[in-house]
C-alpha cells in the first residue's frame, strides 16, 4: 500500500507542476498520506495554517490530479494528524522527503480569520532590504511579545510592498509559539460591515464582544476609515479598551495616520502613541533577492541573470514581479523550454518596463531601441553574450546613455543589458566617456542619440506605461 500511495503522490505531484504550476509549494513533500479508501484519498498536513489553507484553495486541483494520476473517480480530502491514522513511511516527494517542523498542540486554533492566512506568507519567506528593514525588525518584536514591545504598531506603504505579509506573519508566528492566543485578523471593509450589520439588527453586543475580547487585533486597510465618522466612533472605543488591557494591536495602511483624509485626530494620536513603520519600494538587489525567493517557493528554477533582468525591469512593487515570474514559467511551459535569459526576454516582451516614477526620463527601453536602430544592431545581440567590435560598443553606448540620462544604479543598467555585474557597467561608462571626448565621430554620435531620447522621452506631466 505504501509503494503504491507514493507512486500516486508522484504522479499526482507531476501534473500538478504541469497544469496547475501556481498551486505548487516547496513544502508539500511535507505531507503525508493516510490511506485510500474507496473512492476517498486522506492527505495529512501537519501544521494549521497550511492545512486551513489547502482545504479551502486546493481541493480541487489535488482531486484533478488524483483522478488523472489514479485514472478513476477520486476525491481528496485534506486532514490533521491526531484525526487520521497515518502511513508516516509516504511523503510528497521529488528526491528526498523533508521533516515536518510544526505539529499541531491539542489545543484548538483560536483564530477568527476573514481573510485567509496564506503559508507563503511567513517571516521565513519574507525579504529583507533597506526599504522594509525596520517593519520587519519590529513585526518579529510584536510576534514574540505581545502587547510589550510596540502598541499600537502601524505599517504603511504603497500598494504591494508586503505589508498584508508581515501582518500574515505575526498571527502565523503567534498561532505556531503561542496557539492559546485568540487572535482577531480581519480587513478595514469587514470590520465597517459587520458594524453596520450588528448596528441595524441590534446587536452591538456581539459586535463588542467578538472584538473586545481578544489577545491579537489585526486590521488591514485601515485607511478606509476615512470619513466614516461612525464607525471611526466605535474603533475608537475598541482601540482604548484593547490597549488599555495591554492587548496587541497591529494596524495597516497606505499613508502614514497623519496623512489618511478626514480621520479624526484622536485615533491619528492613538495609531502615532506606538511604532509607525513606513515600507518603501524594494532597491534592485532588493528585487533580485524577491524573485529568487519567490522561485524557491514555488520549486521553480532561476538562474541568476533571470533574476537581474527582470529586476532591472520591473521597479514598481513585489506584486509586479510575482507576474512577471508567473508570465515566464507560464511561457516555459506552453513551449516545453527551460527558463533562461532568452525565454525571459521573450516571454516579457518590451511593454513589461516599469518607467515609475523616474520623472522625464526615458526607458531603459527607449535607449536599447535607439541604439539599435542607430547602429543597426539587433535588440538580441545587445543584450547577449557576442563581444564582436560591432556590437560591445553599441551596447557601452546604451549602458553609457542609461547612466547619463536615468537615475537606475550600476546593478540595475547592468541587471536589463543581459544580466551584466556592475563592473562592467562602469567600465563601459568610463571608455564611452573617454572615447568621445578624443574622438569627433563618436562624440557625433551620441549627441545624436541624446537628442533623440529627448524628443521621445515623456513629459514629467505624461503617463508612461
Amino acid at each position: 500500500m505504501s509503494t503504491n500511495n507514493k507512486e500516486l503522490l508522484e504522479k499526482m505531484y507531476a501534473y500538478l507542476r504541469r497544469h496547475n504550476p501556481e498551486v505548487c509549494r516547496h513544502w508539500f513533500d511535507e505531507i503525508l498520506v493516510a490511506g485510500v479508501e474507496g473512492g476517498l484519498l486522506r492527505l495529512v498536513v501537519n501544521e494549521p495554517v497550511r492545512l486551513k489553507y489547502l482545504q479551502r484553495t486546493c481541493v480541487a486541483s489535488f482531486t484533478e490530479a488524483a483522478q488523472a494520476a489514479s485514472g478513476r473517480l477520486m476525491t481528496v480530502r485534506f486532514v490533521a494528524s491526531e484525526v487520521e491514522k497515518v502511513d508516516t513511511s509516504v511523503r510528497l516527494v521529488r528526491q528526498s522527503g523533508g521533516s515536518s517542523e510544526n505539529n499541531f498542540t491539542e489545543t484548538p486554533m483560536l483564530l477568527d480569520e476573514q481573510m485567509l492566512l496564506c503559508p507563503d506568507y511567513c517571516f521565513d519567506a519574507f525579504v529583507v532590504g533597506p526599504g522594509n528593514r525596520l517593519a520587519h525588525a519590529a513585526s518579529l518584536a510584536v510576534a514574540s511579545k505581545l502587547g510589550r514591545a510596540y502598541n499600537p504598531f502601524f505599517i504603511h506603504g504603497a500598494v504591494g510592498l508586503g505589508k498584508t505579509h508581515l501582518l500574515q506573519a505575526i498571527c502565523q508566528t503567534t498561532l505556531r509559539n503561542q496557539p492559546a492566543t485568540r487572535i482577531l485578523y480581519i480587513s478595514c471593509n469587514t470590520f465597517m460591515d459587520a458594524f453596520h450589520e450588528c448596528v441595524k439588527a441590534g446587536r452591538m453586543g456581539d459586535f463588542r464582544l467578538r472584538f473586545r475580547n481578544v489577545d491579537l487585533l489585526v486590521i488591514d486597510d485601515i485607511h478606509f476609515l476615512s470619513k466614516r465618522e461612525q464607525t471611526q466612533e466605535e474603533f475608537f472605543h475598541t482601540f482604548n479598551m484593547l490597549h488599555q488591557s495591554g492587548r496587541q494591536i497591529v494596524l495597516s495602511s497606505d499613508a502614514a495616520p497623519s496623512e489618511i483624509p478626514a480621520l479624526e485626530e484622536r485615533l491619528i494620536s492613538r495609531f502615532n502613541s506606538g511604532l509607525v513603520a513606513r515600507i518603501d519600494r524594494p532597491c534592485y538587489e532588493t528585487r533580485v533577492a524577491i524573485l529568487k525567493s519567490k522561485a524557491k517557493l514555488h520549486d521553480l528554477q532561476l538562474l541568476d541573470d533571470v533574476a537581474a533582468y527582470v529586476a532591472a525591469r520591473i521597479d514598481s512593487n513585489i506584486r509586479e514581479l510575482e507576474g512577471a515570474l508567473t508570465k515566464i514559467r507560464g511561457f516555459a511551459l506552453a513551449l516545453g523550454r527551460s527558463i533562461d535569459l532568452d525565454l525571459a526576454k521573450e516571454a516579457l516582451g518590451v511593454n513589461v518596463l516599469i518607467v515609475g516614477s523616474k520623472n522625464n526620463q526615458p526607458s531603459m527601453q527607449t535607449i536599447l531601441d535607439s541604439v539599435s536602430l542607430y547602429y543597426d544592431v539587433k535588440m538580441t545581440d545587445l543584450l547577449g553574450k557576442r563581444r564582436h567590435k560591432s556590437i560591445v560598443l553599441p551596447r557601452q553606448i546604451c549602458m553609457w546613455l542609461a547612466r547619463r540620462h536615468t537615475r537606475y544604479s550600476l546593478e540595475e543598467i547592468g541587471g536589463y543589458i543581459g544580466g551584466r555585474d556592475h563592473t562592467t557597467v562602469l567600465h563601459a561608462v568610463r571608455t564611452v566617456t573617454a572615447r568621445s571626448n578624443m574622438d569627433d565621430g563618436l562624440r557625433s554620435d551620441v549627441e545624436r542619440l541624446e537628442e533623440g531620447l529627448r524628443l521621445v522621452s515623456p513629459s514629467p506631466t505624461t503617463s508612461a506605461h
